[in-house]
């Protein structure tokens, strides 16, 4: 399985993330202990297997 650390302005805020969803302006991911955190204004920009990494930008209010 794969799982993603979770980036925002280049810092690691969430590690082992299995699932994630947006929803409007809102990111919400789940690690696989089944804990879930949101990231309100923000959008998931890069997604990469490779150096499981899942880069989120912090929206303009």
């Amino acid at each position: 399985m794969c799982e993603f650390n979770v980036i925002l302005n280049g810092k690691i805020l969430f590690k082992d993330v299995v699932y994630a969803k947006t929803e409007g302006n809102n990111v919400t991911v789940k690690n696989v202990l089944g804990e879930n955190k949101d990231f309100p204004n923000c959008k998931i920009t890069e997604v990469d297997v490779n150096t499981t990494k899942l880069v989120l930008t912090a929206l303009k209010p």
